[in-house]
């Protein structure tokens, strides 16, 4: 019997004293770097534990030291400084009270976002290496067998921290590709799958690009597929996802492009596993997209739909995960699927929609929904 597997997107929610530890580094205040390191450690290994018990087979570190999925590569490279424009995404301007309610109510994370305004280059692997140590470590004393750990992809840095020294968006990202070359390859080395996030390829159509046409952005969506393959030189396919997503907050999204759209950008990375939403209202019909384009979808790409959602502290029943699952096994087989959740749990830290309680029972839904197709088939 084909047993289909379990992950996630990868960020988990921080507890409070791993949010005041990174807020204390983001802020610029002095803090304890060894009680630092202890409470990362320590925050990881109960994040993989609870993974392991909520019955997740492929688990990461949480993004446990990381202000965020993108932004954390300020304090691991050069060349960021400053401050970057906000820009609200086009969907949230079109209702304003609503987007002043959620400003209100804390709903916008607050963090920094410097400008690219130097040479963009490595500081080391260093901070790296001990996530992966934390999470080998943790991996080992709850018994999970497989581990992925998240890197920004040259695209999402490029939307999140604007260009203001190389003399094109080309230039720059060709550059974040080459500087990101090594943090790659690290975590592969390290036996982990490397994970990309890649909300540029869809969210940055509403956020950066919303005066384009749709095929004006696929074009610019496509250039940042070649660069991140180009990053990824080194890198075997088999050891990598790719995550694409419309933004991970609850709000109206009705600008959000069409899966159909940016589906052959999609397919076109060089990643062997591909994560996307299925589960929110905006997006829960476009599996059937997946459905009249198989003959598009490579034979070795692994589909890894999002079956529970992240903005929301519904608890989805299992016989709903499971039936949102059979429609992907249906395509292209259950060997070739895996149970996700539409984006991270813990986008930002000190931030999410999703109670961190509620976030594990989502997640141990998932499995139980997973458990139920795989008896099915």
């Amino acid at each position: 019997m084909t047993t289909i597997a379990t992950t996630h997107v990868g960020s988990l929610p921080r507890t409070q004293k791993v949010v005041d530890f990174i807020f204390a580094r983001e802020r610029g205040e002095d803090y304890d770097t060894a009680a630092f390191d202890a409470a990362m450690t320590e925050a990881v290994d109960e994040t993989v534990r609870r993974q392991v018990e909520a019955g997740v087979d492929i688990v990461s570190d949480g993004e446990t030291s990381k202000i965020s999925y993108a932004t954390y590569v300020k304090d691991r490279y050069t060349g960021f400084s400053g401050d970057s424009p906000r820009n609200a995404p086009a969907d949230l301007k079109q209702f304003p009270t609503f987007l002043e309610r959620l400003a209100r109510e804390g709903g916008t994370p607050k963090y920094a976002r410097p400008m690219c305004t130097g040479e963009v280059r490595s500081k080391g692997q260093g901070e790296l290496e001990k996530d992966i140590a934390n999470l080998k470590v943790a991996m080992a004393a709850h018994g999970a067998e497989r581990g992925f750990m998240n890197a920004a992809s040259p695209g999402v840095i490029s939307l999140f921290l604007q260009n203001q020294h190389y003399p094109s968006r080309e230039a720059y990202l060709a550059a974040l590709a080459d500087a990101m070359r090594a943090e790659y390859e690290t975590i592969v080395a390290a036996g982990l799958d490397l994970q990309l996030d890649c909300p540029d390829l869809a969210l940055s159509r509403h956020m950066l690009f919303a005066d384009l046409s749709d095929a004006e952005f696929v074009r610019i969506a496509e250039s940042h597929v070649e660069a991140l393959n180009h990053a990824l030189e080194n890198v075997p396919q088999d050891s990598v996802r790719v995550h694409i997503c419309w933004g991970n907050y609850e709000g109206p999204h009705v600008c959000d492009i069409d899966m159909a759209a940016v589906f052959p950008v999609l397919m076109k990375a060089k990643a062997r596993y591909l994560l996307f939403e299925t589960s929110n209202p905006r997006h829960a019909h476009e599996w059937t997209v997946f459905r009249d384009r198989k003959a598009e979808i490579p034979d070795d790409r692994v589909l890894v739909p999002g079956v529970v959602d992240t903005t929301t502290n519904f608890v989805e029943h299992p016989e709903l995960v499971a039936q949102r699952l059979e429609r992907f096994t249906g395509i292209v087989g259950a060997e070739r699927v895996i149970a996700g959740s539409d984006c991270g749990f813990g986008t930002f830290a000190g931030f999410g929609a999703v109670d961190p309680e509620i976030a594990y029972a989502k997640l141990g839904a998932l499995a139980a929904g997973a458990r139920l197709a795989s008896d099915r088939l």
